[in-house]
């Protein structure tokens, strides 16, 4: 889900492109990224795709083909996999959940009615990322030799971590929490400019920069007090205050300093009094400002490729399309080729 802050962001989002970002090392949050995947490369019905034995294989679709995007643009990914989660989060994803179910119970009625327009609406509520999808996207990464770190726990916490140690360049995620997290530079929309189509009309996807500072010195507030709006709006660590959005909780959070001045001068949101546990406020802000993280994380320089184990893989394990895979593996062997050429050249 992540904080919804989109409208605070706006005066201080930069819109740029792929050659902005030449040359540039981006930690990706990998569990987001499958999610987008496993929402949107469907099939008309809203039925995910799928290998011979019922494999879903939309996540390994969209990892492989954009990630090498990435890397003929001259971009280093790194992706980030989510650890153990925080047990304050564990209430969030049993409702996600609960949700999912009903999703998909929606889509299956609408999938019998023949309605495959609300069958796909419903389908893209319903994604779920299991162990062995996460394996299988970790192996297919491993074998294009794109280097992985598995966080402790929360993959945003990580990169923000990664990002402020000057390891990486900036994140890359949907959500704002990673900037909760810390992080100096967030890239929302990250892959090649695209359009979505969204009801009977296309919208271009440009990739966003926020850059944290900046965001902050434009709101005039400090990190812990924008950790503190994400907590009124709601996060996955707490539900928020209902009734509260994000403009509702900058107008508080400038007018009271902190939740701890709300709840002590008893202020009312639309007529009722916010009274909240400040103990557990805390807990939460703790785990943005002191997250657990992996400080001994492996390398974050691309290997070599594997092209025989991604085509086994791929087509023989995953039944891709053998004249799509062998095509982007000459795209891959295309971009190795050219960049042993600049090391020689450079040496």
């Amino acid at each position: 889900m992540g904080v919804k802050i989109r409208e605070l962001v706006k005066e201080t989002k930069r819109i740029i492109t792929f050659e902005n970002l030449f040359n540039k090392k981006i930690a990706i949050d990998a569990f987001n990224t499958l999610y987008q995947f496993l929402a949107i490369i469907r099939q008309q019905d809203g039925t995910p795709l799928k290998d011979y034995q019922g494999n879903i294989t939309s996540h390994l679709s969209g990892l492989f083909y954009r990630t090498i995007n990435f890397l003929e643009g001259n971009i280093h990914p790194i992706y980030v996999f989510d650890g153990k989660p925080s047990n304050l989060k564990l209430e969030i994803i049993r409702e996600r959940k609960e949700k999912k179910l009903e999703a998909k119970a929606k889509m299956e009625e609408a999938q019998l009615k023949g309605d495959l327009v609300e069958a796909r609406k419903f389908a893209q509520a319903t994604s779920k990322l299991d162990e062995k999808m996460i394996e299988d996207s970790k192996s297919l990464l491993d074998f294009m030799g794109v280097p992985v770190v598995q966080a402790s726990s929360e993959g945003e916490a990580q990169i923000a971590y990664m990002v402020n140690k000057g390891d990486v360049w900036g994140s890359a995620s949907q959500d704002y929490d990673t900037l909760l997290f810390g992080a100096k530079r967030l890239l929302r929309n990250f892959a090649v400019t695209r359009s979505r189509k969204v009801g009977d009309t296309s919208i271009t996807l440009d990739i966003e920069w926020i850059l944290l500072p900046r965001l902050l010195e434009n709101l005039d507030i400090t990190r812990e007090q924008l950790i503190e709006m994400g907590i009124l709006i709601g996060t996955d660590f707490f539900e928020g205050v209902k009734g509260i959005g994000e403009k509702t909780a900058y107008s508080l959070i400038k007018k009271n300093n902190s939740i701890k001045e709300i709840v002590s001068k008893k202020v009312k949101v639309r007529g009722q009094i916010i009274d909240l546990n400040l103990d557990l406020i805390e807990k939460v802000k703790n785990l943005f400002l002191n997250p657990s993280i992996e400080e001994n994380y492996p390398s974050l320089n691309k290997g070599n490729p594997k092209f025989d184990k991604i085509e086994d893989f791929l087509i023989n394990k995953h039944n891709f399309s053998e004249s799509r895979v062998k095509n982007a593996l000459e795209r891959l062997k295309k971009i190795e080729s050219t960049s042993q050429q600049k090391t020689l050249f450079d040496y």
